[in-house]
């Protein structure tokens, strides 16, 4: 007798799971119903037109060859009505529930381009379906995800054009998102901007392509934005890269600068041994945590005291960017958390280097700029108002702020 020990687990292909085929049972019995329905208020128009021997002029004429509707549960089999009419008139029944030309639902059509942003690709998009809908998953090729990425550039190229003009905008963060797609010369990355409105909604204002992080990359994306109408934010927030606020200084002059604390903070501890890193970590915290920028100054130099002597670089590192790095103190604290750092790009960001990196060469420049759209759009709706919008609208009018409490001068105490 023959033993083993391998078991055959079935496919999903060829499984069978009665909860699955009677809701599908169910499903083709409710759209019958719905269809049916709508033929009868279809017919109803004509109740009033005969024909010479006064009979009906519009009459039921069978149902067209049953076709698959892909669903979230699988293919549904869908028979719809047809019409005909005795006088020669002209009469055609479309079913608004099931439209003629679909072949799958809305929310199934959503889901192709959900899941190719989430790592699988063109060609293995029909085998994964297979796998979630059935072996009878039909009518989604390649050519499907490739109809629906025209889509998505089609809305990116509306998105790009639209005005920025109805509320202001306060607060923006900038940072270039690198991805695995070399061009010609170098790597491609998509400079990025998201702004926070007055009402303390956050958005996306710019993905653009750019070379380098370059002033002239940067200034072409400030230039687009204040045509569109994009007023002069309070302040801006982005890592070290000189290329964005040289353009800053360009297009807007008047906004504040502050430095992201998390770049500021790796770009230092890279300037040390590993042994003196956790330490001067701590160190750095000890100023950007301060409850007062009097008490950051003083963390401040005592960092500068201790780590100038032995490593200059880290020093020199801290210290170009030392009043940049300290705006925020000027700014309610309740903003604090979000305005010390770059991050609501960052962690919005963070799947397109493993999309990238799943694609491998088959992104475009444009593919690339057009998938971010999409992953931001998706990041968008997971996003909360900012922590104390309702200060947003002091900023807006000048109200002044000290180590992030809102200052009273003399002249409103004599009012």
């Amino acid at each position: 007798m023959e033993t083993t020990n391998i078991v055959d687990f079935a496919r999903r292909d060829g499984m069978t799971d009665a909860l699955t085929e009677l809701l599908k049972t169910g499903a083709q019995q409710l759209i019958a119903t719905a269809v049916e329905a709508e033929l009868v208020s279809y017919l109803a128009q004509f109740t009033g037109l005969r024909t010479d021997a006064g009979h009906a002029a519009v009459v039921r004429n069978g149902h067209h060859p049953a076709r698959p509707f892909q669903t979230g549960i699988g293919p549904v089999s869908v028979r719809i009505p047809k019409v005909r009419s005795k006088d020669g008139t002209p009469v055609t029944f479309r079913s608004a529930l099931v439209p003629p030309y679909v072949r799958r639902t809305k929310t199934l059509e959503a889901a192709l381009p959900w899941l190719y942003l989430k790592g699988i690709s063109s060609g293995e998009m029909a085998p994964a379906l297979k796998v979630l809908l059935g072996p009878d998953a039909k009518g989604l090729s390649a050519n499907t995800v490739s109809r629906l990425k025209r889509d998505w550039a089609n809305e990116y190229e509306a998105w790009k054009d639209a005005e920025l003009d109805d509320e202001p905008i306060v607060y923006i963060w900038a940072d270039g998102v690198h991805s695995g797609l070399r061009g010609e010369d170098d790597k491609l990355c998509a400079l990025v901007i998201v702004g926070v409105t007055a009402r303390g909604k956050k958005r996306f204002l710019a993905i653009e392509d750019g070379v380098r992080e370059s002033t002239q990359s940067w200034r072409e994306v400030l230039l687009s934005l204040k045509s569109q109408g994009m007023n002069a934010p309070k302040l801006a927030i982005g890592d070290g890269a000189m290329g964005f606020w040289a353009a800053m200084d360009e297009v807007y002059p008047t906004a504040r600068q502050q430095r992201c604390w998390q770049h500021k903070t790796m770009n230092v501890l890279n300037c040390l041994p590993k042994l003196s890193q956790p330490k001067a970590k701590a160190a750095i915290h000890n100023i950007w945590q301060a409850e007062t920028k009097d008490d950051a100054e003083k963390a401040f130099d005592l960092f500068i005291k201790i780590y100038e002597p032995k490593y200059p670089k880290a020093a020199l590192c801290l210290q170009k960017d030392r009043e940049e790095l300290m705006a925020f103190f000027d700014f309610p604290a309740q903003h604090w958390q979000s305005i010390r750092t770059s991050n609501p790009i960052e962690s919005a960001f963070a799947t397109i280097r493993h999309r990238t990196k799943r694609s491998k060469g088959c992104l475009s420049r444009d593919g690339m700029l057009h998938m971010m759209f999409k992953l931001g759009q998706c990041a968008e709706q997971n996003w909360r108002k900012l922590r104390g919008f309702d200060y947003l609208a002091k900023v807006i009018t000048g109200v002044k702020f000290k180590d992030g409490i809102e200052t009273t001068n003399h002249s409103q105490i004599a009012a």
